[in-house]
């Protein structure tokens, strides 16, 4: 009968544990990606009043008689691998994990794991979690050749430090002018050509505009030679529109953009024009024009044309400025910019030329810009973090790292939505990994819920009363029985 009381005592114990268990996942269920728990109970113990015996030829065996004492709880599971569900935000900070990994934060000691993706960049520059301030670690080391990001032990993820607060300016290096040159074109046949302005940018971030124009070769009539084209550069404005070169009868030396600057000389049927270039011509037969570079050039005597023999490969105009990156120019670097001439054609057009001068080649590259400061962040589905820039560029800030355990269950809980290692979850190799490799991804402006189940926690809760009622019975009835006992002496 004694065994009884505490055997109910021991049932009532266990069912208030569960009851625990479900109560904190019911306090949590709007928790951000808290994870629910649940508990499994198990017998506790057993006395043997007689042992078993086993069969003799005469009889058969007898089982052993046991009475239990109660039960215990077996284990209280974490169900850490159910994905929350998702919580819109719009926050570019606030991050949601697919997948098994987490997040790897720092309290300036000890590193933690967490699925809360709730971050903010703190006063320091540091990305953070709001929650504790505890911050994020990831790479920020980049090759030096490759620009990508080095895989090494994680460090705080600071992203906002002076360097990145701006986006140095860049040369404009390569121009590309397209289109058809019809010679019937009126404006080709007029004295001042066919006009185009190319935009540019020094090493500096300052912007200019070069003026070119394109005129139909005449010979010493004055009639056109038909598919014969010479190209000029008119002039340099910057941005107040201000000249920055000059012409002159002889090639000479002038100040511009501040420095010394020796213009060369291009002989064409329209005279001597001084400026930073090279000589270009068009070449006959194919419609293209091309750049005579280095070599020695021949002047026709009565068109006054300049041509190269034995040069078809190339199309490129080089303008010598100062304040520029240096370009590679065949074996040779110079500093200035090439001007491609290659996707120019001579058709039919009905007397329209159709030739447009953009900075850049083909895919958009070394089109240059001026200095950019920082206008946005944005977090990538692999982790990367990269800075936008309002002069339209970006780059690389780091990258956010995760952590993988073989056994993520067996993380040991410490609040705030943190978890530490244990040697039953495996111990963090200090370096993490990239979450692109671990079939997971990263979505900004997106926060991972509680996975509790509302339905199921109702539903054990009953069960749970139930069970600690029928417990309690236990105590009663057996109390009952004692007072029986006592009440046989009166």
């Amino acid at each position: 009968m004694m065994r009884s009381l505490f055997a109910g005592v021991a049932g009532l114990k266990t069912h208030q544990t569960r009851m625990d268990v479900i109560g904190n996942n019911i306090a949590n269920v709007n928790t951000t990606s808290y994870k629910s728990q649940s508990m499994t109970f198990s017998d506790l113990m057993y006395q043997t009043t007689q042992p078993a015996s086993g069969a003799s030829g005469l009889r058969g065996g007898i089982n052993a008689r046991q009475i239990g004492l109660g039960s215990k709880t077996s284990a209280i599971k974490t169900s850490i691998t159910s994905q929350g569900a998702s919580q819109t935000t719009n926050d570019p900070f606030d991050v949601r994990i697919s997948g098994d990994a987490f997040f790897v934060v720092s309290d300036g000691v000890d590193k933690f794991f967490t699925r809360d993706g709730s971050f903010y960049i703190d006063g320091r520059g540091n990305l953070a979690m709001t929650s504790t301030g505890f911050i994020v670690q990831g790479w920020q080391e980049k090759d030096p050749e490759t620009g990508n990001i080095l895989k090494k032990e994680v460090q705080p993820l600071r992203i906002m430090t002076n360097e990145n607060q701006t986006f140095p300016p860049e040369a404009t290096t390569y121009a590309t002018i397209g289109g058809l040159c019809d010679k019937n074109d009126t404006d080709i046949n007029s004295a001042d050509g066919k006009q185009m302005n190319l935009e540019f940018f020094d090493n500096q971030g300052y912007s200019y505009t070069a003026q070119f124009s394109v005129h139909a070769v005449k010979d010493q009539n004055g009639d056109q030679i038909d598919n014969q084209f010479s190209v000029q550069l008119d002039d340099i404005l910057d941005s107040s529109g201000n000249s920055v070169v000059w012409t002159d009868s002889t090639k000479t030396t002038k100040t511009a953009f501040g420095e010394k600057v020796t213009f060369g000389k291009q002989a064409t049927a329209q005279g001597d024009k001084h400026f930073g270039a090279e000589l270009l011509v068009y070449q006959k037969g194919t419609g293209e024009f091309i750049s005579i570079g280095g070599d020695a050039p021949t002047t026709d005597a009565t068109t006054g044309l300049v041509t190269v023999n034995n040069k078809s490969d190339t199309a490129l105009l080089k303008i010598d400025l100062p304040n520029f990156k240096p370009v590679a120019d065949g074996a040779n670097t110079a500093p200035g910019m090439l001007v491609d001439f290659s996707g120019t054609f001579n058709y039919d057009k009905n007397g329209v030329a159709t030739l447009a001068a953009v900075a850049g080649e083909e895919d958009g590259s070394n089109s240059g810009y001026r200095q950019g400061s920082l206008s946005g962040i944005t977090i990538q589905n692999n982790g990367l973090i990269y800075g936008t820039y309002d002069n339209g560029q970006r780059k690389i800030l780091g990258q956010i790292a995760v952590a993988t355990f073989s056994n993520a269950s067996g993380l040991e809980k410490k609040g705030d939505n943190l978890y530490s290692s244990t040697m039953n979850s495996g111990e963090f190799d200090g370096i993490g990994v990239d979450i692109s490799t671990t079939g997971g991804r990263m979505d900004a402006g997106v926060l991972e819920m509680s996975n509790v189940d509302l339905s199921s926690e109702f539903t054990e809760m009953i069960t749970t009363q139930r069970g600690f009622q029928a417990n309690s019975r236990i105590i009663t009835v057996s109390d009952t029985l004692l007072e029986e006992l006592t009440n046989l002496k009166r």
